[in-house]
C-alpha cells in the first residue's frame, strides 16, 4: 500500500485527519507543528503521542522531502537544486545568497514546466507538464532548512519554474504553511509571487488580503515588443495590466515590483527607457533591473555592465525606486528551467 505524504497538508487538514483516527482535533495541531516545525521523518520520535497512535500514523503515512537530483553550487555561492519528481518530471529551486545585504533569497518553483511560451526562457522551451502539489512547493523549502540550517533562506520568491498565478490554490495553501507560526514561521511579507500579468490572479491575489508581495516580469513596456517575448502579452495587454494594477496598490496599499530584464539590443533603447517611465506612472512600485542570464537557443545578448548602468542612470531621476540585481550562477545554468532541461534531456 502507497502511504499518503503528510507534506502539504495544512493544519485543519491534519486536524480533520486525527478526528476521523478517532482523535482529538488538537492532535492534528501537534502532528503539524511536528511535520513542519521539528521536520521529521520518523514517527518514533513523535514522543507526545502514545506509541499505538504512533505506529498506525507510520503505518499508513509518511512524512518525505524530497531529495535533489542535482545540486551544484556557483562561484559566486549561488546554489540550485534540481528535484526529479515521482512521475519523472524535473524541477528546481535556486538558493542565491547577497553578500552586500546578508539576505538569502530562495526561488522556487511552482509548476513543472511552464505554458507561458517566453521566447527567452529555458522553462519555456520545456512547455508545460503540471501544477506542483503544495507537497512539492514545500519541499523545496523544506530541503534547504535540513540542507543549510533554519536561516537556509531568508526571502522567498515563486519566480521559478511556473506561472504561480496558474497554480494559485495550492501557492496560498503553502504561503500559509510557510508563514504559520507553528510551521516555518516565515513572514509572509518575505514572499514574493512573481507573474508574468496573469490579470485574474493578480485580481484574486488582491481579494484574499494575504500579505505577500507581487512582482511583475514586465521586460517591456512597448506593447508590440512584449508580445514578440512574451505571447500572454496579446491576451493580458500593458494597458489592461496597468489598470489592474493601479486597483491591486490601492486596495492592497503596497508597492508593485517590476522585473526588466534587459536585452542588449532590444528592450534597452530610449524609447523603451521612456514607455518604462510612462508606464510606471501611477502605479507605486520600484524597478528591479536585471542583466539578462543568456540561455541556449534563446535569441538574446546579455548586455554588458556598462550597459545596466546606462539604462539605469536615464530611469532613476523620473521612478521611485530603481535596483539593480546582477546576473548569478551563469557557470551553473542557474536561468531559470536549464538544469531542468538538461536533466529532462539526459533521461529521455
Amino acid at each position: 500500500m502507497t502511504k499518503r505524504n503528510l507534506v502539504g497538508l495544512t493544519c485543519r487538514q491534519l486536524e480533520d485527519l486525527m478526528v476521523e483516527m478517532g482523535q482529538p482535533c488538537y492532535r492534528g495541531r501537534q502532528l503539524f507543528r511536528w511535520v513542519y516545525h521539528a521536520q521529521r521523518e520518523d514517527f518514533s520520535q513523535l514522543t507526545d503521542m502514545s506509541k499505538e497512535l504512533r505506529a498506525r500514523l507510520a503505518e499508513t503515512f509518511t512524512c518525505e522531502v524530497f531529495k535533489p537530483e542535482t545540486e551544484v553550487t556557483s562561484v559566486d555561492g549561488t546554489t540550485k537544486c534540481a528535484f526529479r519528481l515521482a512521475d519523472g518530471h524535473v524541477i528546481e529551486s535556486v538558493l542565491i545568497p547577497d553578500d552586500e545585504s546578508g539576505r538569502r533569497t530562495v526561488c522556487v518553483s511552482s509548476q513543472a514546466g511552464c505554458p507561458l511560451g517566453c521566447s527567452f526562457c529555458a522553462t519555456g522551451m520545456l512547455g508545460f507538464h503540471r501544477n506542483l502539489t503544495v507537497g512539492e512547493i514545500l519541499s523545496q523549502l523544506l530541503h534547504l532548512r535540513q540542507r543549510f540550517g533554519p536561516e537556509a533562506f531568508s526571502n522567498i520568491v515563486l519566480m521559478g519554474m511556473g506561472e504561480p498565478m496558474l497554480n494559485l490554490d495550492n501557492i496560498l495553501d503553502a504561503v500559509g504553511i510557510v508563514s504559520d507560526g507553528a510551521a516555518l514561521a516565515h513572514s509572509a511579507k518575505k514572499i514574493t509571487i512573481s507573474t508574468a500579468g496573469v490579470i485574474p490572479g493578480i485580481r484574486r491575489l488582491a481579494e484574499v488580503h494575504s500579505k505577500v508581495r507581487l512582482a511583475v516580469s514586465l521586460n517591456a513596456a512597448i506593447q508590440a515588443k512584449r508580445e514578440r517575448i512574451m505571447p500572454i502579452a496579446s491576451r493580458y495587454s500593458l494597458e489592461q495590466l496597468h489598470a489592474e494594477l493601479r486597483k491591486y496598490t490601492a486596495s492592497t496599499r503596497t508597492r508593485v515590483t517590476f522585473e526588466y530584464a534587459v536585452f542588449e539590443g532590444f528592450n534597452d533603447g530610449a524609447d523603451d527607457i521612456a514607455a518604462l517611465i510612462q508606464y510606471a506612472q501611477g502605479i507605486p512600485c520600484k524597478i528591479n533591473v536585471l542583466a539578462y542570464n543568456p540561455v541556449d537557443g534563446a535569441p538574446f545578448r546579455p548586455p554588458s555592465p556598462e550597459v545596466i548602468d546606462r539604462f539605469v542612470q536615464k530611469l532613476y531621476p523620473h521612478v521611485p525606486a530603481v535596483t539593480v540585481r546582477r546576473s548569478r550562477g551563469a557557470d551553473i545554468e542557474a536561468a531559470c528551467g536549464q538544469l531542468a532541461g538538461r536533466a529532462e534531456r539526459s533521461n529521455g
